[in-house]
């Protein structure tokens, strides 16, 4: 049953286009458009809502064997201009012709334009500091994509190489951020601990609600590219691990940040007074996270949502579909270990945290 699913995803993601391609595929080459030799509206048989385009384009190719060679290419894709700039595919059909399709439009310069002006506003407000953090996110990014990928695709335990990477990634967010302090530790040891929970939690949940992590097209070709080789329930778990580090060490810095500062304030208030008063304000970002979570994910699949919304079928229904309720399990875990690593960290900072730390150590309250 498992694999007639599979299937029938599969079938239902193949995009009906002019631009059909073939297995054989030569390459993909940046090019820039010379001339729109014709654009034209087009209708399926679906009706007039469906009404699409198609363009006949003459493309200068810009890299690779053929670079310098102008070639026609139809394109059913988006809507280029002349002069702008795209990346397309070099395929050869089975008869030995030769097609050229539209891949992408080349969006890197837009990219690394927001990037540069991310990095100048994180600067210009926050100094050294922002400085630091642009570091530990680099350091993350690239824990993520040099350590993480390459070791799920080579088949090692999901669960057990995000725990690692995750260990890794916090050690990245909060020393370079905040500096090698006790403070900082606390708040590592503090996140972690989440992480730890997060993850037995996300286990016990997706056996439960028996997820088979075949949620989405894209996990259906990575399946057949690897041929199946990799535990995708398990990377499920790995996703949740890795969704949930940021905002865990959101909490735990803030809440390690608020001991100290009533330390600092009240240095005769009694240790349970000031755990109190640093709960109170846990609740409050804690109420402002969960509702982060709820929003991000609702963001991101608002198209799909909008989708389902528009079917006829019931809520529970929708709900009970296994792209839905891996989102829910995703949603309702993250938020558990996000409320237990409150307690966990502001506990840590009360009883660790001494006045002789407070005098070299300095963590800055997250607001929300």
């Amino acid at each position: 049953m498992k694999y007639l699913l599979i299937v029938i995803m599969l079938c239902l993601a193949i995009p009906v286009s002019a631009q059909t391609l073939y297995e054989d595929l030569q390459g993909v080459w940046q090019a820039q458009v010379v001339e729109v030799v014709s654009s034209d509206t087009t209708q399926d048989n679906f009706g007039e809502d469906f009404a699409g385009f198609e363009q006949i384009i003459q493309a200068e190719i810009l890299e690779g064997p053929q670079q310098g060679e102008v070639v026609q290419v139809q394109n059913d894709f988006i809507e280029l201009q002349a002069g702008q700039k795209f990346f397309m595919n070099y395929l050869v059909e089975i008869d030995g012709g030769v097609l050229y399709s539209v891949r992408e439009v080349d969006r890197r310069g837009p990219l690394l334009w927001l990037v540069v002006i991310f990095a100048a506003v994180v600067i210009a407000f926050g100094g050294k500091q922002g400085v630091r953090s642009l570091i530990s996110l680099v350091g993350s990014f690239a824990a993520i994509m040099f350590i993480l990928l390459p070791l799920l695709l080579s088949g090692y335990s999901p669960v057990l190489i995000s725990s690692l990477v995750g260990a890794i990634v916090l050690f990245c967010a909060i020393y370079f951020t905040h500096g090698c302090n006790k403070q900082s530790t606390i708040a590592f040891i503090g996140t972690f601990s989440g992480v730890v929970l997060t993850g037995l939690l996300a286990y016990l949940s997706v056996e439960w609600a028996m997820l088979t992590g075949f949620s989405s097209d894209e996990v259906v070709y990575l399946n057949f590219a690897t041929e199946g080789s990799l535990n995708l329930q398990g990377l499920l778990l790995g996703g949740i691990i890795i969704g949930v580090l940021g905002v865990l060490d959101d909490i735990a810095v803030t809440q390690v940040a608020m001991v100290a500062e009533l330390k600092r304030a009240a240095k005769n208030m009694p240790a349970i007074e000031i755990f109190k008063r640093a709960i109170h304000v846990g609740r409050e970002h804690v109420s402002a996270l969960v509702n982060t979570l709820v929003l991000a994910y609702a963001g991101v699949s608002l198209p799909l949502l909008l989708w389902f919304f528009g079917a006829d079928a019931s809520f529970t229904t929708i709900v009970n579909q296994e792209l839905f309720a891996t989102e829910v399990v995703r949603t309702v875990v993250g938020s558990i270990g996000l409320i237990l690593t409150v307690p966990i960290t502001t506990l840590l900072a009360v009883y660790y945290l001494t006045e002789e730390d407070l005098k070299h150590s300095h963590l800055h309250i997250h607001h929300h």
